[in-house]
């Protein structure tokens, strides 16, 4: 029958408003009026392709829906949770979401994307001509997208324009169908690669000729034990004066010791989640710049980070992190940055729980167990830590009833100020403990981001500290969304004050406060005439001297913005030869040899060692 070609049609036209009016009214996210053509036909482009290759149409509109629901509603609330839409290496990260996610949210996910691929494969037939016309234009597609991205990417540029640093509004002037053929195409044409080996040594000359002199006469290397904790999520929620806490959710020992520090901040890379770009920067001390995770597929060679540093001078180096150990593929990067060993989630016992998460007092308390051994030998440890407890949507146990109430409309402000309230507490009970065993130590803690509060940077936007979206975001704003509490506690010295200090930057304070002399890969990340630079996608901004900060989005940029963009391009020459090419800048000096030993299979206790 004729009238059955018309299907994909109406169907398109259904699904399609139906979904924009979700995205507009549920989360915020309405695609520009003159987007909605071009996306539109794009869309029905598809759904042709589709019904071309389906045997039976009910099962043809079930996969369009939950194609076309996955398309507008999972980028809708990718920007209502983080800010921005699904990017192409989100794929990558697909595995590690599913592997988090527990109970009905596990279900929410895999169903529907089960059901995709199980559907199609059902309804997929080749009977009618209008299938193998389908089959080339698909493969026409794909190989364009892989093989000469250019061709898709230059003219969508030249017609809808792009933004390098503010993806939310490429979403919205291009809509989900288009924004992701151009983005998947993009994906390919500025993939990193390799680079030429006389560029890389050019770049890193260039680094390095640009740093002053350093003096290390006079100092040893003095191998103290360094603990390094990385807090989940951990912020201070006072910021946010609308919330009109009736307590304070941050401890007072906390508070005052962070006063002894002038309030140091860390900025780190991300918000409200991809935790790992944090790990890496604190680690290797290279900066970040892409919206992707470094530990999947940027991550492939074994590079002098700082455990193998560590490693190489005799400390004992661990990681711990009571989660699943492949998650954001720890498991390989932890061994290629020089950890020995890789407590995981098989290595705590579960007993002290809020929902999934085990509790920070308790994994301080069992890290603190299974290091105790070099703390008694004397053998220098560099002790790293990745906490659990802290993730959305903020779980309490009965043990840890609500302590901080707020009049705010917002539900996280509430639940995430009671679990600060418990985080800032347990955090003080060890250092306190660290303190008493390893009074000479160096402790390092921050928190990684900043927590999710509400759809649309909501609880923030209620106290004025940042605005809906990025587009908005004054200099101010941009520094407020990447800045966490950092405490540097420098042995019997106490407290360190950094100010505002790049994650990237934390490696190098560490050597520099064990007084290390040699070359390292941190060398090349140093700051650049007084500026302080904060990479994020597409942009960054420079925090200078006086205080001020410089945002540096576009060409042209100003004289300061030029002198930061080129020190971003030579480091990232060089990141790209560390971690993924030829390693020709990996810095030379007199080999030292300690035993490392990789244990076997990744579900087994004691990942390494």
């Amino acid at each position: 029958m004729p009238y059955k070609y018309l299907a994909p049609l109406f169907s398109t036209i259904f699904l399609y408003l139906m979904f924009y009016l979700i995205g507009t009214f549920k989360f915020d996210v309405q695609i520009e009026a003159v987007a909605i053509p071009y996306d539109f036909l794009l869309q029905l482009f598809v759904a042709y392709m589709l019904f071309a290759w389906s045997r039976r149409i009910w099962i043809f509109w079930v996969l369009q829906t939950l194609l076309t629901g996955v398309l507008y509603i999972g980028n809708a609330v990718k920007i209502s949770f983080f800010g921005g839409p699904i990017m192409p290496d989100d794929i990558f990260a697909l595995r590690s979401l599913l592997l988090i996610l527990e109970g009905w949210r596990f279900f929410a996910a895999a169903i529907p994307l089960a059901a995709i691929g199980s559907l199609f494969l059902f309804n997929f037939t080749m009977r009618h001509w209008s299938a193998y016309l389908a089959s080339v234009a698909a493969i026409l597609i794909g190989m364009t997208i892989i093989y000469q991205p250019a061709m898709i990417v230059e003219p969508l540029d030249k017609h809808f324009g792009n933004s390098v640093w503010d993806q939310r509004s490429n979403y919205l002037w291009h809509g989900a169908t288009m924004y992701s053929l151009q983005e998947g195409a993009r994906y390919f044409l500025i993939a990193d690669v390799p680079p030429d080996m006389d560029e890389a040594r050019e770049s890193a000359q260039n680094l390095l000729s640009a740093q002053p002199p350093v003096d290390h006469a006079g100092k040893i290397f003095t191998p103290r034990n360094v603990h390094l904790v990385l807090l989940e999520s951990f912020w201070d929620p006072n910021s946010l004066k609308k919330a009109r806490y009736k307590q304070n959710p941050l401890a007072p020992d906390f508070r005052k010791l962070w006063k002894n520090a002038d309030y140091a901040h860390a900025m780190a890379p991300v918000f409200g989640g991809f935790t790992a770009n944090s790990e890496f920067e604190v680690l290797c001390g290279f900066p970040v710049v892409k919206d992707n995770v470094k530990f999947e597929r940027q991550l492939l060679n074994d590079v002098p980070c700082l455990p193998h540093i560590l490693a190489e001078k005799g400390y004992k180096t661990t990681a711990s992190h009571p989660n699943v150990p492949v998650f954001w593929n720890r498991v390989n990067a932890y061994e290629r940055m020089g950890f020995q060993t890789y407590w995981s989630l098989a290595d705590f016992v579960q007993d002290d729980m809020n929902r999934e998460f085990l509790s920070d007092v308790s994994l301080y308390r069992q890290v603190l167990d299974k290091i105790k051994p070099s703390l008694e030998s004397k053998q220098p440890i560099f002790d790293y830590i990745v906490t659990y407890f802290g993730h959305w949507n903020y779980p309490l146990s009965e043990s840890r009833p609500s302590k901080v109430s707020s009049p705010s409309p917002v539900e996280e402000v509430t639940t995430y100020a009671n679990t600060v309230y418990y985080k800032s507490r347990e955090l003080m009970g060890f250092i306190a403990d660290i303190q008493k065993r390893d009074p000479d130590s160096i402790i390092v803690l921050f928190g990684d981001h900043l927590p999710f509060l509400g759809e649309n940077f909501g609880g923030y936007v209620d106290s004025g500290v940042l605005a809906t979206n990025r587009s908005e975001f004054t200099p101010e704003m941009f520094k407020f969304y990447v800045s966490t509490p950092m405490l540097i506690l420098d042995g019997r010295k106490g407290a360190v004050k950094v100010g505002s200090l790049p994650l990237y930057q934390v490696p190098g304070l560490i050597l520099k406060l064990l007084n290390y002399d040699e070359p390292v890969i941190m060398d090349y990340t140093q700051p650049v005439q007084g500026m302080r630079i904060r990479p994020l996608p597409g942009m960054h901004f420079d925090l200078l001297g006086d205080g001020k900060i410089e945002v540096c989005k576009e060409p042209p940029y100003s004289k300061t913005c030029q002198q930061s963009a080129e020190w971003l391009r030579n480091v990232n020459i060089v990141s790209n030869d560390l971690f993924i090419g030829r390693q020709v800048t990996r810095p030379e000096h007199p080999p030292q040899t300690t035993e490392q030993e990789f244990v076997g299979p990744p579900e087994k206790a004691g990942v390494y060692n």
